[in-house]
């Protein structure tokens, strides 16, 4: 008798697992979700972190043409390392190292840095060519960088705040205000290909910019920037704004 029950038992609880197994509305087996610190893939990693910014194919996007293979020759493995590390103080570019509050790992940094050079440098891009340095050896002039400006940069940016008839104006504080020195001296060296922006060897035919010149430019734009309108510290700014017509300015 109690092997007949044990048998019956062993029966139901086969019948009941094998029911469960095709239970209605029970999720099946699915892929497993990889945690986001083990994402090595440069493609995924560039297109999560890198396109909106750079553009989904390095290229078109609102800040530096990363595709660009004369960018790629003049900037070194550690200048990309620290900055998407670090970000840029004083830009939209953001740290995106864990160590500084993003979300990468240093391998990760390293495998989108693997990446860009893989799918968009080219070894010879520059062969035969001495390109400036990336970063200025000395500060530039702003007195002749102005009319440095006027040479290589009017004829398309045009004077003051007005814009050419080919590009935006660069000489816009509001725009000043959103790059860096070096960023500018990237794009001025680089140009932005993607925008038939000529690098420094110029639209002027026969007169690359020269490494001083580059400098003295970059100076000159610097200059341009808006600067913050000091505003007064006051324990009681209603007590101020009432003492003065229209309060404060």
């Amino acid at each position: 008798m109690k092997h007949r029950f044990a048998l019956l038992a062993l029966m139901l609880a086969a019948l009941l697992a094998l029911a469960g197994c095709s239970l209605r509305g029970k999720p099946g087996p699915g892929p497993e979700v990889p945690r986001p610190d083990s994402v090595l893939d440069p493609v995924v990693l560039y297109r999560e972190n890198c396109s909106a910014c750079h553009g989904a194919e390095g290229k078109h996007g609102p800040a530096m043409t990363l595709g660009d293979p004369v960018y790629l020759a003049i900037v070194d493995d550690d200048v990309l390392r620290t900055t998407i590390s670090k970000g840029r103080t004083g830009t939209a570019m953001s740290a995106f190292a864990q160590k500084e509050g993003g979300m990468l790992t240093a391998q990760q940094i390293d495998a989108i840095i693997h990446g860009i050079r893989q799918r968009w440098s080219q070894p010879n891009v520059l062969s035969g060519v001495v390109a400036p340095p990336y970063a200025a050896k000395a500060p530039g002039n702003p007195q002749p960088g102005q009319a440095v400006y006027n040479t290589f940069c009017a004829s398309c940016h045009g004077n003051g705040n007005q814009g050419g008839s080919k590009a935006g104006s660069v000489t816009n504080g509001a725009y000043l205000s959103l790059i860096s020195d070096q960023g500018l001296r990237t794009l001025v060296i680089a140009g932005r290909p993607d925008f038939n922006a000529p690098d420094w060897r110029s639209n002027v035919p026969g007169h690359p910019m020269s490494d001083q010149e580059i400098s003295d430019v970059v100076a000159w734009l610097a200059a341009q920037r808006r600067q913050p309108s000091p505003v007064p510290y006051t324990a009681n700014p209603s007590s101020t704004a009432n003492s003065s017509p229209g309060g404060v300015h």
